[in-house]
């Protein structure tokens, strides 16, 4: 594994141990099967008992793994050879930071869009980290529109610090492309459903999560603002990120009890990083188990729906029993 992070080092330890007895065992010098068998038992008891107690701020850690699986890699696993890339917005340009096309999935034809982070620096500093510009967001409108012209469903997947805040960013208008993208996907007249698939930051986040259906795997992260800029903001120090990260609420549970989500998604032991495809393949199971439903729906009851799903969200405690009485 590329990046190592704090809590896993117990699990790393062991699997270290491991190899260094496998490498004096195969050496001849002495039978260690016994010690690496007794070592092997011991990881899965102590991955479980590390990924089902993680704290707010390490949960944002894995989520910004950057051997996480990406936007392109589960179209690989889950469409194959069978997507075919669109790019530009027809106004300004194409961002990399945003990928999109139409992908077969069981026969079926969909439109997938998503952010797309780079896997080392040379991909990261072309993708802009994940982070879209204006006419990221024009695109995905594009294709949006697209879809729903051939009435073909559209999946996105988020995974995005927040849109850019670059100077050229905002003389195109990153505000105005956000909040067009937040009312076109609410009138769109095909189904939806958004997959947060690692980091899920702010207004750039929201701009592909208008969906009849939200899921979330249980390592990511869905936020109005990064732990760092919260603490930046609340106490003027970004060393209290840990601190943000509780008060923020992002972890899936979270959302799920907050109703901003609809379910969460099970990730690989030790998260999506150590399986991309079996992430991709719990991904391909949930489009497929909800896209029929959605599909035989009317388009007037679609919207109508999804207006009120998120109208649903965030009422204070108490309100929906004053409601009802």
């Amino acid at each position: 594994m590329a990046l190592e992070l704090d809590f896993e080092k117990p699990i790393i330890e062991i699997e270290k141990r491991i190899e260094d007895l496998k490498v004096i065992s195969d050496a001849g010098h002495v039978d260690l099967t016994e010690e690496i068998a007794l070592l092997s038992s011991k990881i899965e008891p102590l991955k479980k008992e590390i990924y089902n107690n993680l704290e707010s701020w390490q949960v944002a850690k894995l989520a910004r793994h950057i051997d996480r699986p990406s936007t392109l890699e589960y179209v690989k696993h889950i469409c194959g050879d069978d997507f075919v890339e669109m790019h530009g917005d027809r106004l300004f340009g194409d961002d990399p930071a945003i990928v999109g096309g139409i992908g077969l999935i069981d026969g079926r034809s969909v439109m997938i869009i998503g952010h797309q982070k780079g896997c080392d620096t040379q991909t990261n500093i072309y993708r802009n980290f994940g982070m879209p510009h204006p006419e990221g967001y024009r695109k995905a409108l594009r294709l949006m529109r697209f879809a729903e012209q051939f009435n073909m469903p559209v999946v996105t997947f988020i995974d995005t610090p927040g849109a850019f805040p670059g100077i050229g960013a905002e003389e195109r208008g990153q505000s105005e492309a956000i909040a067009k993208n937040l009312a076109e996907m609410s009138a769109l007249r095909v189904p939806i459903i958004c997959f947060i698939t690692g980091e899920g930051g702010s207004g750039g986040a929201l701009a592909l999560g208008v969906g009849d259906k939200v899921f979330m795997f249980e390592f990511s992260i869905y936020s109005v603002i990064s732990a760092e800029g919260c603490a930046a903001i609340l106490w003027n120090d970004p060393n209290k990120a840990k601190e943000a990260a509780s008060a923020l609420k992002f972890k899936s549970t979270d959302l799920l009890k907050a109703g901003i989500i609809d379910e969460i998604l099970n990730e690989p032991l030790g998260g999506a990083h150590r399986d991309h495809k079996k992430a991709a393949e719990e991904i391909k199971k949930t489009i497929l188990k909800y896209l029929p439903t959605l599909i035989a729906v009317s388009a007037d009851n679609l919207i109508e729906e999804r207006y009120n799903r998120f109208r649903r969200i965030g009422k204070f405690a108490g309100e929906e029993e004053q409601e009802n009485g």
